[in-house]
């Protein structure tokens, strides 16, 4: 998948979080896995090194409280990102480039594998006609029973492109609810009343559907 930060970005994006509020390691990776619609998620040995280096360069310091330790931005830090404040609105545009590359990644790989499953019925039934042949069975009947006819294989097919659908929509909606919220925007909460009141919809649609 494409990269989310360049060389160097993320050192000065961290300093950026911490200018917001001080945090502690997760909450920092928690941050950055929000900002990126859940596309990102750094490990705690990409994360703390900077910490530490940060550190040592009196661009923040840290106090301990209990077992967690909180990272807080120092007045250098602050002028280094005053000072870098259009790097930063390069960072960001880049960072929306890469989620939107990274969440197009996720949706070539779901249709690769809905071809892959097409492709894996099509052959287990290629496969039970040339069984079936060799016992004497007729075509027709090997065609209607192992291909698309038989109600099974259909169900299956049909099984993986509901869960498909339903992956796209969550993945889109979490990006789109995450990225708009970690730049700053609103998001009232007659937006989540809709959004709550369609999907209780839509379940009952489908629940419906299936009781017939």
């Amino acid at each position: 998948m494409s990269p989310v930060f360049s060389h160097g970005d993320l050192r000065l994006y961290l300093l950026n979080l911490l200018d917001e509020a001080p945090r502690h390691g997760y909450d920092l990776i928690q941050a950055l896995t929000d900002r990126t619609g859940g596309t990102y998620t750094p490990s705690a040995g990409t994360i703390y090194p900077r910490l530490a280096k940060l550190e040592e360069e009196g661009l923040v310091s840290k106090t301990v409280e209990g077992r967690k330790t909180i990272y807080e931005i120092t007045d250098a830090g602050r002028a280094e990102v005053a000072a870098r404040a259009h790097e930063l609105v390069g960072i960001e545009a880049g960072l929306a480039d890469s989620v939107r590359l990274i969440a197009d990644e996720v949706r070539g790989s779901v249709r690769e594998a809905m071809r892959s499953l097409r492709a894996d019925l099509a052959a287990a039934a290629q496969s039970d006609r040339a069984t079936a042949r060799s016992f004497g069975a007729p075509a027709d009947a090997t065609t209607r029973t192992a291909a698309g006819d038989d109600p099974r294989v259909l169900a299956r097919e049909q099984l993986q492109r509901a869960e498909t659908v339903v992956a796209q929509f969550r993945a889109t909606v979490r990006a789109d609810l995450r990225t708009h919220v970690a730049r700053g925007g609103t998001l009232a909460s007659s937006v989540v009343d809709d959004l709550a009141t369609a999907l209780d919809a839509a379940a009952s649609e489908v629940t419906r559907a299936l009781r017939g």
